[in-house]
């Protein structure tokens, strides 16, 4: 009784309103609160509707985590479980590969030791590469003699009717551009490394996207394919080469980051056995590395601010390297003994690409001022191409594989005939850079010269050829 408090009230009596004195008046208000009760209900139905669909949705939402959740775990587990299986077989491969290099703690000691002048100490290219890269060049050469040209040549007045026959979107709109490209020599696959960091393999004959292979930070550079072992190599302004393997299902998984230059790597280049590659440098070096242990044999150049490599190419046979440099040079090596062979120059601007013919004589270079063609016999220039005007650089050459055609890239596409020194080069076809940007920034011949790629400053790359060839692409292009 203490906790119960007396209310107070009034005690006066509302009286009854004026309606409530008839019938019809008392129905009138009956009907009031009938319609309010109706509509309070009606309120109280729509929340109840509102408050039922944000919980599904809810509910949509954590299942979908809960998934995503379940899928990471098991990704990460798998992951966990390679990289335990990669740690117990690494000290067995790098036994086996290279004992020299390994020293009591279980370090690559020719990797990670550094010596008295600060530089990493690289074992070299030592006599057993050498020698095999003597009898690749010996057997190369000797083959080339005796080379005809493929019966199933693109003859010249069918490149004269070449034209866009279908363009394929494979980069991001929000970061246009396809930098390098390069086509795998028995699967007619492209592919194409571009701005937005990613590199595409894309399959010609049926238009479809292989894989993205993602992992660069900047735009891609360069790319190779290396078919012996189904391997593909890429380099970026992230200063990173990456390899990557082919696997069972497909894609393409990177087994080796390799971050021996300090600028931008501009350039990769493999070599015949296909057991090598080198890869060119901003920082003004160029590496030489085993492609099975992505190991730098040597580094050759010293880090300087002046000058660095923009452009780099195996010589057929294999046993000389050209690198293009920032100041307009052409430099040739000798791989053997990483010495330089000799030096052209007269170019204006970057050395922007390099081509060897397959012939194994002549080798085309490409800067702002066009195209030069040097005799590798008399180490001269004796052809000069300049397409376009002085604003415009030549960004792209390349001969194909048989060595009859030579394809010039910048405001457009012109593609010659190859001549001799004393024989005139003769201008076959100009197609146009339909990506309405004015910069061609790689150009590379299919097969037997049966189509042209071409990759632009857009996303799209472009397959020049005859309609009447592949009705698949005609159709895959309608579709577009």
């Amino acid at each position: 009784m203490d906790d119960i408090v007396p209310v107070k009230t009034n005690k006066v009596v509302k009286p009854r309103p004026l309606q409530a004195a008839s019938i019809p008046g008392l129905l009138g208000i009956f009907q009031n609160e009938w319609d309010a009760l109706m509509l309070s209900n009606f309120a109280l139905e729509q929340q109840l509707h509102t408050a039922r669909q944000e919980l599904s949705h809810a509910l949509y939402q954590h299942d979908a985590a809960c998934r995503v959740i379940a899928r990471l775990k098991k990704e990460r587990d798998e992951a966990r479980t390679l990289l335990a299986q990669a740690e117990r077989q690494i000290p067995s491969l790098v036994a086996g590969a290279a004992p020299a290099a390994v020293v009591s703690n279980g370090k690559r000691a020719m990797e990670d030791e550094i010596g008295p002048d600060g530089k990493k100490i690289r074992p070299g290219i030592n006599p057993v590469m050498i020698e095999e890269l003597t009898e690749c060049n010996t057997m190369l050469s000797a083959q080339r003699k005796k080379r005809q040209v493929p019966p199933t040549l693109a003859p010249i007045d069918a490149l004269e009717r070449y034209t866009q026959i279908s363009s394929h979107p494979l980069h991001k709109t929000n970061k246009p551009g396809i930098l390098s490209m390069d086509i795998h020599p028995l699967k007619d696959i492209v592919a194409t490394g571009g701005i937005d960091t990613n590199a595409v393999l894309f399959d010609r004959p049926s238009g479809q996207i292989l894989c993205t292979l993602t992992g660069h930070s900047k735009k891609i550079t360069t790319l190779k394919f290396v078919p012996r072992d189904e391997l593909f190599v890429t380099g970026s302004a992230d200063k990173t080469v990456r390899i990557w393997q082919e696997s069972e299902n497909g894609n393409y998984n990177c087994i080796h980051t390799l971050k021996d230059h300090t600028a931008e790597v501009e350039a990769v280049t493999v070599h015949a056995t296909q057991k090598y590659f080198v890869t060119a440098s901003k920082d003004n070096s160029w590496c030489f590395y085993d492609i099975s242990t992505g190991s730098c044999l040597t580094q050759v150049g010293e880090a300087s601010g002046q000058e660095g490599y923009t452009s780099a190419s195996f010589h057929p046979d294999g046993l000389i390297l050209g690198t293009g440099t920032t100041d307009s040079v052409v430099k040739i090596w000798d791989v053997k003994t990483q010495a330089q062979a000799a030096t052209f120059k007269g170019h204006v601007g970057p050395v922007t690409a390099m081509s060897f013919s397959e012939n194994g004589y002549f080798l085309a270079t490409a800067a702002h001022d066009g195209v030069k063609l040097w005799d590798l016999r008399k180490l001269r220039n004796f052809r000069t191409f300049s397409p376009y005007d002085s604003e415009t650089p030549t960004n792209a050459v390349e001969f194909d594989v048989s060595g009859n055609y030579l394809a010039i890239g910048g405001s457009d596409i012109r593609v010659y005939q190859v001549g001799n020194v004393k024989v005139e080069w003769n201008l076959i076809k100009t197609l146009p850079d339909l990506s309405g940007t004015g910069k061609v920034t790689s150009v590379k011949f299919g097969a037997d010269a049966k189509y042209i790629a071409v990759g632009s400053m857009d996303r799209n790359l472009r397959i020049f050829g005859l309609p009447g060839d592949d009705q698949m692409e005609e159709s895959n292009t309608a579709a577009e």
